[in-house]
């Protein structure tokens, strides 16, 4: 033990020895000074302060008061005891009452060691609970000042017997949008701002001994809803039930959204997988259906020219053809439903494109749908893809029949109207109906690409936003109206065009577009469709190689040295498309004459290779003559000679 550290105030030297040696006598270690002035004692204090202060009370020109107020002013736990002769009572008490740890007489120096030692003691303790306090208070400040600044609020929530908001961290009011004094003040507040469906779940989570981690939900004044997880214990009394619970809520509105816009993001990447799926399907059904009806047309025109006019047979051929033609509108109605008519802006009249449609869905859209047309008269044309208007009309009139699933009444009104920005003429077409209608929020989110309010499995989402980015780059607009419980009004403009609508040229005969023997290369991989061109092009007075795939055309030309007067191809094959065989075919020949055929195409073709501007494509099923026209337009174009 180190030795202490013993100050004596005594005006008399021999009572501070004698005073020094009872305590050594007792066991202590000890060093000692003594002063006698109040400049002594300051000097002492000033170079080493004592670890116990024994002072006389009664010193020439000096008092033990004095003493111990200067030993009070430098460090209050400092033991002070008096030693005197003689002291009055209310001297003692007042003295004790001013900070005196005990006093003991002159004549009885025994007590002086044991007051001594206690005195010691109890200052250690002191001082133990002094730092412990210090340390206590430190630590509630760090606390406070980490709550205060935390953006996780914090929390404490006595149930009972009164329930009270012990606690609440500043950052409560940025995600209830309420200041921690309104949540003390009504104790209820806490579960008014949480949404009504999350309420039950924080109450029993509350209740319970392990609250555990939740998600809940909170209404901001502003209406926004914010999101939390809590992270709580509970407090438990002594017999072992929940009495409050405290812990943290973290904000997770913004991850929340974040993983809402990821999965929306799966959704709309599975989404066009399938459509990508469907596209491909649809793709490869109009290829072998359209060569399908090649066959069956064409077959259908040979026989129509060995009959003459007056056969009964001739009625049932125009039967065969029209059931073609027909044919040809169904496979047309599938690439429009899937969007992958690939795009030819042409000019057309509008009404003549309504009309068509109307009559190509009167089935579908159902006997329960009154269909009203008001199309003006005299209506200029506009320059749009045929089958991107057909589509928009397409989408929209789908809509219009999904929003009356009882019946209703649906509209299609044509008309004129100013351009944008009162520029020009316009051709307005508006579609309404007498369904279901949206609300506002849906109606702002219409256009949006993969929105639908149809479920899942139902809809694409992609209708009306398809139909915007169509009229869009047609140079139009497109905008909807929609009262919730009263129906819909979609409308589109169309810049009019000066042009006139091409009229319907009558097909030459077939013999006004006959060969002189020109030799024609047929590349096509269908058996059926090959044979019934090959056999067109002779009975019109062309020579014909024909080749089941490009590899056998390749050979035929590069090898076999076969002269070829023009190429007649399909685009779709196996191992190399039509247009990769023409480009081959072009580096010795670059002048080769090339006609495209095709069931199907949508935009480049496979490998990437694009359509030549000077081949035309042909599109199966094809007349007869619309063959034998293009052709000859190919190796005889207008104004050239022989």
């Amino acid at each position: 033990m180190a030795a202490i550290h013993v100050l004596v105030v005594d005006d008399n030297p021999d009572d501070a020895v004698l005073i020094i040696r009872q305590l050594t006598r007792a066991g202590l270690s000890l060093t000692h000074v003594r002063a006698d002035s109040a400049a002594g004692v300051a000097a002492v204090l000033a170079d080493r302060p004592p670890d116990v202060v024994i002072s006389d009370y009664d010193m020439p020109g000096f008092r033990a008061e004095d003493a111990l107020e200067q030993v009070r002013a430098r460090d209050a736990d400092i033991p002070f005891l008096l030693v005197s002769g003689q002291v009055g009572e209310e001297a003692a008490a007042a003295l004790m009452r001013a900070g005196v740890r005990d006093f003991v007489l002159k004549g009885r120096l025994t007590r002086l060691a044991p007051a001594v030692q206690r005195e010691l003691r109890e200052a250690a303790d002191r001082r133990q609970r002094r730092r412990a306090e210090a340390a206590l208070r430190d630590s509630e400040e760090r606390f406070r000042l980490l709550a205060e600044h935390a953006q996780d609020i914090i929390f404490r929530y006595r149930g009972g017997p009164a329930p009270a908001m012990e606690y609440l961290s500043p950052a409560v009011e940025s995600v209830t949008g309420h200041r921690p004094e309104e949540f003390y003040a009504d104790p209820g507040l806490i579960f008014a701002v949480l949404e009504p469906e999350d309420r039950p779940l924080i109450e029993r989570s509350w209740r319970s001994a392990h609250p555990g981690t939740l998600t809940v939900r909170w209404r901001r004044p502003s209406g926004e809803v914010a999101w939390t997880e809590q992270r709580a214990v509970a407090v438990l009394d002594p017999s072992g039930r929940p009495v409050a619970v405290e812990g943290i809520l973290r904000d997770i509105t913004e991850q929340v959204a974040a993983d809402r816009q990821r999965a929306e993001l799966e959704r709309q990447l599975r989404q066009a997988e399938r459509l990508d799926s469907l596209g491909q399907l649809a793709g490869g059904i109009a290829h072998d259906f359209n060569n399908l009806l090649a066959v069956i047309a064409g077959y259908a025109d040979m026989l129509s020219e060995e009959l003459p006019g007056h056969h009964p047979g001739r009625a049932d051929l125009d039967g065969i053809k029209q059931a073609a033609v027909r044919g040809t509108g169904l496979t047309r109605q599938l690439l429009i439903f899937s969007r992958l008519e690939p795009s030819q802006p042409e000019i057309l009249d509008v009404n003549a494109v309504v009309a068509d449609m109307h009559r190509l869905l009167s089935r579908t859209l159902g006997e329960d749908i009154e269909v009203t047309t008001d199309l003006a008269a005299a209506l200029p044309p506009v320059v749009m893809d045929r089958s991107k208007l057909e589509q928009v009309l397409m989408n929209a009139l789908v809509n219009s029949r999904a929003a009356m699933p009882a019946g209703g009444r649906l509209s299609i009104v044509t008309g004129t109207e100013p351009g944008p920005g009162g520029t020009g003429a316009a051709v307005s077409l508006t579609i309404s109906d007498t369904g279901c209608g949206m609300t506002p929020e849906v109606a702002a989110r219409a256009f949006e690409p993969f929105y639908t309010t149809k479920g899942r499995g139902r809809g694409t989402g992609l209708g009306l936003s398809t139909a915007y980015g169509t009229v869009t780059e047609a140079g139009g607009t497109i905008s909807l109206e929609s009262r919730y419980g009263l129906g819909t009004t979609l409308r589109v403009s169309l810049p009019a065009s000066a042009a006139a609508v091409p009229e319907a040229v009558a097909a030459p005969a077939a013999a006004g577009a006959a060969g002189g023997g020109e030799w024609i290369l047929v590349v096509e991989d269908e058996e059926a469709v090959r044979d019934i061109v090959r056999r067109t092009l002779v009975k019109a007075g062309y020579r014909v190689h024909a080749a089941a795939d490009p590899q056998e055309a390749l050979k035929m030309c590069l090898e076999d040295d076969i002269t070829v007067d023009a190429l007649l191809t399909d685009i779709i094959m196996p191992g190399m498309s039509g247009t990769r065989l023409a480009a081959e075919l072009r580096h010795s020949r670059p002048d080769l004459p090339v006609l495209f055929m095709s069931g199907y195409t949508n935009g480049p073709t496979p490998g990437g290779q694009e359509l030549p501007p000077d081949a035309p494509l042909i599109r199966k099923p094809f007349e007869t003559a619309a063959l034998l026209r293009e052709l000859h337009g190919l190796l005889r174009p207008p104004g050239a000679g022989g």
